[in-house]
C-alpha cells in the first residue's frame, strides 16, 4: 500500500448534526458549510447516522410546494454507516469507494468521529503519488 493515512486528509471542519435537529435546519448547516454531507451524533457523542445534502431534497421539495418544513434528521439520515478508521491506508479507502455509492466517509478514532474523508480528496490524493 501506501503511505499515507485517512488522517492525512481528512476534513474535521463539517458540521455535527443531532437527530432532533430540524431537518430546515441541518440543510442550512450543509448549504452553508458547503458540505456533502456530516455526521449525526446522539446525546453520548457516539455516531448514530450520517445526512447528506441528498437526503434534504425531499423536505426542500416538500416545503416548495407547501411552505412548510417538517420533519427531524432522524428522519432522513442513513443509520447503516459505512465508515474508515484515522489509520487506514488512502489505498484501501479508494477501493471501499469503489464498492460503495457514498461520496464520504466518516472517519473514526476508536469509538470517536475524527472528521470525514471525501472520495474528492481520495482521487486527487492518488493523482498526486501515482
Amino acid at each position: 500500500m501506501t503511505q499515507y493515512r485517512v488522517a492525512d486528509i481528512l476534513r474535521d471542519d463539517t458540521p455535527t448534526l443531532t437527530p432532533e435537529m430540524a431537518i430546515r435546519r441541518a440543510a442550512t448547516l450543509l448549504v452553508d458549510a458547503r458540505a456533502a454531507a456530516a455526521v449525526v451524533v446522539g446525546a453520548d457523542g457516539r455516531l448514530e447516522g450520517i445526512l447528506t445534502q441528498k437526503d434534504c431534497f425531499k423536505p426542500a421539495l416538500h416545503a416548495s410546494y407547501y411552505q412548510e418544513w417538517t420533519g427531524r434528521v432522524a428522519d432522513r439520515m442513513s443509520r447503516d454507516v459505512v465508515s474508515v478508521n484515522l489509520n487506514d491506508d488512502v489505498v484501501a479507502v479508494a477501493e471501499m469507494f469503489l464498492k460503495h455509492p457514498h461520496r464520504v466517509f466518516p472517519v473514526m478514532d476508536g469509538t470517536r468521529i475524527a472528521g470525514l474523508v471525501h472520495r474528492a480528496d481520495v482521487l486527487a490524493l492518488l493523482l498526486r503519488i501515482g
